[in-house]
């Protein structure tokens, strides 16, 4: 591969990706609103950009092969904050593609766009569109995008459903956990896969409790090897009884489930942060 762009570069999962994704083309270019990265690789370029600028995300995907897109708010938030990164931020991607002629736009979605279905439902990747929160239905409105390019003017796309990328640190996550190794492993299969269409995956490691199915995405390879359950009997302790009628703990999309709208999900996570951005 020649180029390959990546969004939201200097974000908490972004930063993972810097590293092994520049291993995978000639020419890798990362972008965000920070003013620089840190850690450049040699074949690296920065570019500081506004995915709200479609004049500056044609300039960006210029001589691209393909985009990963990781940058967005990623958390609920007033419709208000989320309608220019999340969602016009999302078509101007998809149309800046489409204008340079990528091959691919492989794309950070999220459980939250099918959070209101219940765990024990044991979704696939053709479960129904069911946000949680604006934010899911930013996730439902680029999804829909991206198939609406595919069909329309032939862009492929890998739309991946990450469930919980960061440490294992509340009763959801024994489910659904995304290690690093396995989000790095998922975006290097959507990559190189040698042909998607549109496409849809969860982003979920090889947890015994994972509450998706997989089955029919198997054509990207994707075979993630950590599993939360090494985790699960400390973090059950920890967290006690869970309330049966909790939104929270019944729904995929956890707390986002349970939230007002507009209100932040993350905020409830439990997140551990210690080593989920690389500096």
């Amino acid at each position: 591969m020649k180029k390959l762009v990546l969004t939201g570069a200097a974000g908490r999962l972004g930063s993972y990706l810097r590293e092994p994704l520049s291993t995978m083309c000639e020419q890798f270019v990362s972008s965000d609103l920070a003013d620089a990265v840190p850690n450049m690789a040699a074949n690296e370029t920065y570019v500081k950009a506004d995915i709200t600028d479609l004049d500056a995300m044609v300039a960006l995907l210029e001589g691209a092969d393909m985009v990963v897109h990781f940058g967005a708010i990623g958390d609920e938030a007033p419709m208000e904050e989320l309608w220019g990164p999340n969602f016009y931020g999302a078509y101007t991607i998809w149309e800046a593609a489409y204008r340079n002629k990528l091959r691919r736009v492989v794309y950070a979605s999220s459980i939250h766009a099918v959070g209101m279905h219940k765990k024990t439902d044991f979704i696939g990747i053709d479960a129904a569109h069911k946000p949680d929160t604006f934010y899911g239905l930013a996730k439902c409105f680029a999804e829909d995008l991206a198939s609406l390019y595919w069909d329309k003017r032939g862009l492929e796309a890998v739309c991946m459903r990450i469930l919980s990328c960061a440490q294992v640190s509340n009763s959801r996550a024994v489910g659904s956990w995304l290690s690093y190794d396995d989000l790095i492993h998922l975006v290097e299969r959507a990559i190189s896969t040698p042909i998607t269409g549109f496409s849809v995956v969860y982003g979920v490691s090889n947890n015994d409790r994972a509450p998706v199915d997989n089955a029919k995405a198997q054509h990207l390879g994707y075979h993630p090897k950590d599993n939360a359950e090494q985790f699960a009997e400390e973090i059950y302790a920890t967290d006690g009884p869970l309330d049966p009628r909790d939104p929270a703990n019944t729904h995929h999309g956890g707390p986002f489930a349970a939230v007002d709208l507009g209100n932040s999900g993350v905020a409830y996570l439990n997140l551990n942060t210690d080593d989920t951005a690389k500096t």
